[in-house]
């Protein structure tokens, strides 16, 4: 039996309900965390026994089809969870939150679980489908990547400096993988080829020539570049406990999700400051010096990193999970949701930008180099 690739996808994404409803009865006799980590496993080994037989194995020669199903298994559990968390259904995962990762009750942890259940789903689905139509995924990867990094990242770390640390099951370690897949799907993605635009020498040189004044979006996404990068430093002092009144009067007044002891968005904040801060200086070189080739492939990990970043981050704050003392007030809820949704736009921006004239970003050709002389 062998199925296309998109609906021999589906079929093991969808297997995650009668699987966790399954799972959730039958662990009720046993409550064991070392007892749910062992059929976490198990119900992943046959997974991948299931992929390799609806797809007859023609898909295997590219091996992130595998990862890419197996995490749309995972992504529709994980929408389980969040669904199930905010009281829209029930009986399918409360045993295993409840006994193996009760840190997924928190607001952060139902929030990565909808970006998990919904954008991640969407994207596994559109590159399965972009594998079996041999189709470049490489864009969408990365911007993939970028978000599942800074997902499980913050997530494993909140998990293990917060109030949860000493509530670690054995069943902390299904995480693992989520760290160390990506990390080698990440190196297969930057070596996939790329989809060269074509452009003739004399127009990657004549838009290199151009200054800095005489790209006016270009100099609209410094601006926003600096913004951000000062907000990002400003958001970095105040969870570092910065004694400067602004500081104090904004993590009380504006953000006093930023104390909650859950620890998430402290972690959150310094990952920004001390990750994304200097990227977004790279970025502002990258624009306005020609070809950083560097910058089309970065800017997108960076744009699902943050889009990522952003939502939890967002959606914790005004979750009712959240206990009332960190909650965003009411009073400043407009102001605290333009400032972040502002944040979030300015790397999403930069790599549209990369994607639509990628001509400044390319190597310098000889034709650049000569025009370049001659405008000395």
């Amino acid at each position: 039996m062998q199925l296309p690739a998109a609906p021999g996808a589906l079929t093991p994404s969808l297997l995650a309900i009668p699987v966790a409803f399954g799972i959730n009865a039958a662990t009720v006799l046993a409550d064991s965390p070392l007892v749910l980590m062992l059929t976490g496993v198990l119900v992943l080994a046959s997974l991948i026994s299931i992929i390799f037989f609806v797809s007859g194995g023609s898909h295997f020669q590219d091996p992130l089809f595998c990862v890419f199903v197996v995490f749309s298994f995972t992504s529709v559990v994980d929408l389980i969870i969040s669904l199930e968390e905010d009281g829209y259904i029930s009986g399918f995962v409360e045993v295993y939150v409840r006994e193996g990762e009760p840190y997924l009750r928190t607001a952060h942890g139902i929030m990565i679980c909808y970006w998990d259940g919904i954008i991640h789903y969407g994207l596994y689905l559109a590159m399965i489908a972009a594998i079996g139509q041999r189709k470049s995924y490489r864009n969408l990867g990365l911007f993939w990547l970028g978000s599942l990094m800074m997902s499980i990242v913050v997530f494993l770390l909140g998990n293990l400096i917060g109030k949860y640390s000493s509530d670690l099951s054995p069943a902390f370690l299904l995480n693992l993988p989520y760290v160390l897949i990506p990390i080698w799907a990440g190196v297969r993605l930057f070596q996939q080829p790329k989809a060269l635009p074509c452009l003739s020498p004399e127009k990657v040189a004549e838009e290199q020539c151009k200054r800095l004044y005489q790209r006016p979006q270009d100099m609209g996404l410094v601006l926003i570049l600096l913004l951000t990068a000062a907000f990002t430093f400003f958001r970095g002092m105040v969870v570092l406990d910065c004694p400067a009144d602004s500081c104090f009067e904004y993590i009380y007044q504006h953000e006093p999700y930023l104390r909650d002891p859950v620890a998430y968005p402290k972690v959150q904040m310094l990952i920004y400051m001390f990750y994304v801060l200097p990227f977004f200086c790279l970025c502002i070189y990258g624009l306005v010096l020609p070809g950083c080739s560097w910058l089309p492939d970065w800017s997108l990990v960076f744009a699902g990193a943050i889009a990522q970043a952003q939502f939890s981050h967002l959606g914790s704050s005004l979750h009712a999970r959240t206990p009332f003392p960190y909650q965003t007030p009411e009073d400043v809820w407009w102001s605290f949701l333009l400032t972040n949704v502002l944040y979030a736009l300015g790397p999403q921006l930069l790599a549209y930008r990369c994607l639509r004239c990628p001509a400044f970003f390319l190597p310098a050709t000889p034709a650049s180099l000569h025009v370049g002389k001659k405008h000395q």
